[in-house]
């Protein structure tokens, strides 16, 4: 499946887009961080929850639990806000 990643995440990548593989969010972020090693934590804390300041949507829909079912034709969009001052 396409994954869009955020500009932030993408020195890990070097890519706007990837291929990734599983059959839940989950699964999909650890192929992730297995293919570009520590993608992962930056999205997922040490109590594997996601963090605060970064959204994924499937499909345009917003997900919120990492045990979400997906499809291999499904798009995994990851959204991650910016603060400063």
């Amino acid at each position: 499946m396409n994954i869009l990643i955020p500009t932030p995440l993408r020195s890990y990548t070097g890519q706007r887009v990837v291929v990734g593989s599983g059959s839940t969010l989950g699964a999909v972020l650890a192929d992730l961080d297995r293919q570009f090693p520590g993608i992962r934590f930056r999205m997922i804390n040490e109590q594997d929850g996601m963090r605060p300041h970064v959204r994924f949507f499937v499909n345009g829909k917003q997900v919120f639990d990492l045990s979400q079912p997906l499809r291999s034709t499904d798009e995994i969009v990851i959204v991650q806000a910016l603060s400063g001052g």
